[in-house]
């Protein structure tokens, strides 16, 4: 009797990230890749939803894996949803490639009850060392050099609170990923990786 293999495990950090979403939730992943995360949730944490990807590459790695997936730029925003659309909207290690990042922090809040964000921190500590030697870092959350690199913005934990206040979110979680690891104090020189979940006030 064959079995379907299982589907191998998201990295530490993405596991981490799942946590934040409630068991059962209707889920938007945008800019979500392969589909790795959203497949997890739906077979570990029994959710349902849709990705958003523009690459026809990771539309199709989607689909393969069976993973609802709207092939959308999100530089136009989401008014194809409605208000409270989703249970929870994912924006993981997409904001900092997006021109219009302040509006898709907005809409994220405005389709979901609630959002998750996760970005490289550019406030981590190597990073900060290295722009004291007076080169932009280099690190395995940002692996590109200046001139290459298809990251439009960088910012720290910081950034994003302010961010959020400006823009009346609600943080109801803030913390560091290093190295799947959680990190709660000083996650802002301690962390490679801001994770925060917010809701509109």
């Amino acid at each position: 009797m064959s079995t379907v293999p299982a589907a191998p495990l998201p990295s530490a950090d993405l596991l981490s990230i799942a946590r934040l979403v409630p068991r059962g939730a209707r889920v938007l992943d945008l800019g979500c890749g392969t589909g790795e995360l959203l497949d997890h949730l739906i077979r570990e944490r029994d959710c349902s939803g849709y990705g958003v990807e523009l690459s026809d590459e990771n539309v199709r790695a989607c689909v393969a894996r069976g993973v609802n997936v709207l092939q959308l730029n999100l530089e136009e925003g989401l008014s194809v949803f409605g208000d409270s659309s989703f249970d929870v909207v994912l924006q993981i290690d997409t904001l900092q490639h997006l021109r219009n990042a302040e509006v898709m922090l907005r809409e994220t809040a405005r389709v979901g009850r609630i959002g998750v964000i996760a970005f490289p921190n550019f406030g981590h500590w190597p990073n900060r060392l290295a722009v004291l030697r007076g080169r932009m870092p280099v690190t395995k959350v940002l692996p590109y050099q200046w001139y290459d690199t298809p990251n439009i913005r960088v910012g720290t934990l910081q950034d994003f609170e302010a961010l959020a206040l400006k823009n009346q979110l609600n943080i109801l979680d803030h913390f560091g990923l290093q190295d799947g690891k959680e990190v709660r104090f000083l996650p802002n020189v301690r962390a490679s990786r801001a994770v925060f979940k917010v809701q509109r006030t």
